[in-house]
């Protein structure tokens, strides 16, 4: 009797645990973030135009003073990893539009010489486009992970470039302003 008895107060205390939501995951996060101190950039995968969007990251992370940056894997809080990809291309638009119409109208001559009519009568239109327009578009996909190896925080940010700057750098500076705004949610936590 009170083997059973336990058996279902642990059936019920399993049934009543709900899985965590997803404001409680984030503020776990959050609560993580708040903690770190020192990060450490990682190589970005996606080949030679990954490897410069990490050298503008690391500089606008720098800017921001959030953290200490350290090219030391081991002494890092946190490391920030993730992908990133730079395409620059020529975006090609090719149409072409045409009318054409053709008539023929004739006549014959007979033996003594008397003859008839002959016209003709054409009409023709022809419209051909071509443009070719260079454009340039980042994308970077970053999460910054504890020693653990849980993932704290994580965005994923593109840009078709800006005034006043490329597409990488762009997005660099997108990355950087949610990761600032995170860190200030986190700062406000109790």
């Amino acid at each position: 009797m009170i083997r059973t008895l336990l058996l279902l107060g642990f059936a019920f205390a399993a049934v009543a645990q709900e899985p965590p939501s997803s404001a409680s995951i984030e503020e776990a996060g959050l609560r993580q973030l708040r903690t770190v101190r020192r990060v450490y950039v990682d190589h970005l995968v996606g080949g030679e135009t990954a490897a410069q969007m990490q050298n503008i990251l690391i500089s606008a992370l720098d800017g921001a003073k959030l953290f200490v940056l350290t090219e030391n894997a081991d002494r890092a809080d946190a490391t920030l990893r993730g992908a990133a990809e730079d395409l620059v291309f020529t975006d090609v638009h090719s149409s072409s539009d045409s009318l054409n119409g053709h008539n023929n109208l004739g006549s014959g001559r007979d033996s003594r010489g008397k003859g008839g009519l002959y016209g003709s009568l054409g009409i023709g239109e022809s419209e051909s486009d071509h443009s070719a327009e260079r454009r340039h578009e980042a994308i970077a996909a970053v999460r910054l992970v504890s020693k653990d190896g849980d993932v704290i925080w994580a965005t994923t940010q593109e840009s078709l470039g800006a005034k006043f700057h490329g597409a990488s750098a762009d997005v660099a500076e997108k990355i950087t302003a949610k990761l600032k705004d995170d860190f200030e949610r986190a700062r406000k936590l109790r």
